[in-house]
């Protein structure tokens, strides 16, 4: 198979191959006689508004319902004690999201166990699950979602019983 000028297709993409050859071996020096105007008014990929400074904070399971994620609000959730903003997954955690009964509640049971089950969820006027029955895979469970959320999500305070805070 011998490469034929003859045909035309082989012609152009020979001046092509020169072409690309010669811009990159001889690039051009000429300066732009204008100056660029498309950051005048500022960078289009800014933020429409700071986000609101989080603060850590002492948390109750009653202090901590009301970050559900309804009406837009923040959406925080506690493993083991760490209390995590997790509003940046509101897609997860948010009110329609597959995760959402965990929203505003300590989810380490529910984490431990990979149950999405309302019964893993302690009742917000009772104390803190002590969490005593785990077995080792299941608490190993958590605190591989404690390591996820510490990657992803920023710690936002801690979580106490009731009467402690």
């Amino acid at each position: 198979m011998a490469f034929d000028l003859g045909t035309p297709i082989n012609t152009a993409l020979l001046i092509y191959i020169l072409y690309t050859v010669q811009r990159i071996l001889i690039p051009s020096n000429t300066v732009s006689k204008t100056i660029p105007t498309e950051f005048k008014n500022g960078y289009s990929w800014m933020p429409k508004s700071h986000p609101p400074t989080l603060l850590y904070q002492t948390f109750t399971p009653k202090t901590l319902e009301p970050f559900n994620g309804q009406n837009g609000q923040r959406i925080l959730l506690a493993i083991k004690g760490v209390v995590y903003d997790v509003t940046a997954g509101r897609n997860f955690y948010g009110p329609e999201g597959m995760y959402a009964n965990f929203a505003g509640r300590d989810a380490s049971r529910g984490m431990a166990k990979q149950s999405f089950d309302t019964e893993m969820l302690t009742p917000i006027d009772q104390p803190l699950d002590k969490l005593e029955d785990l077995t080792q895979e299941e608490i190993d469970n958590m605190k591989g979602w404690m390591e996820h959320f510490s990657n992803k999500y920023i710690v936002c305070g801690r979580l106490v019983e009731n009467d402690a805070a």
